[in-house]
C-alpha cells in the first residue's frame, strides 16, 4: 500500500490556549500505534478554543461539542474504527468490567 492511498489524520488545535504541545503528542501516539495505516499527519494551527481530529474527511473528535478532550485509548479506537477497524489495539481495546479485581485491593 502506498503513501498516497493511506488515510491523512489532522489535528486541529487552538495556538492561543498553547494546546500544540497536546496535539503533538497525540499526532506522535497516532503514528505509532497506526505506523502502517497512516499516510499523513498534519497539526493545524486553528481558532479559538479548537481541538478536533479528523480521519480522512471523517471527525473523530471534536472538543466544543464533547466539551472535554478525548483520552488516548479512546482516540485511538476512534481513529482505529475509521482507518483501520481491523486492527487490534491490545490493551487499549480491553474493557473493564464491574467485576475485574482491583490488583491493589486487599482480598477479603
Amino acid at each position: 500500500m502506498s503513501a498516497v492511498s493511506k488515510p491523512r489524520v489532522s489535528i486541529e488545535y487552538c495556538p492561543k490556549c498553547r494546546w500544540m504541545m497536546r496535539a503533538a503528542w497525540m499526532g506522535q501516539e497516532l503514528l505509532t500505534t497506526f505506523e502502517n495505516e497512516i499516510g499523513e499527519l498534519a497539526l493545524i494551527p486553528g481558532d479559538s478554543a479548537v481541538f478536533t481530529v479528523k480521519a480522512g474527511d471523517v471527525v473523530v473528535w471534536d472538543r466544543k461539542l464533547t466539551k472535554r478532550f478525548p483520552e488516548m485509548k479512546e482516540l485511538k479506537q476512534l481513529v482505529r474504527d475509521v482507518i483501520a477497524p481491523e486492527k487490534a489495539l491490545g490493551h487499549s481495546d480491553r474493557k473493564k468490567t464491574e467485576q475485574e479485581d482491583c490488583k491493589t485491593c486487599p482480598k477479603e
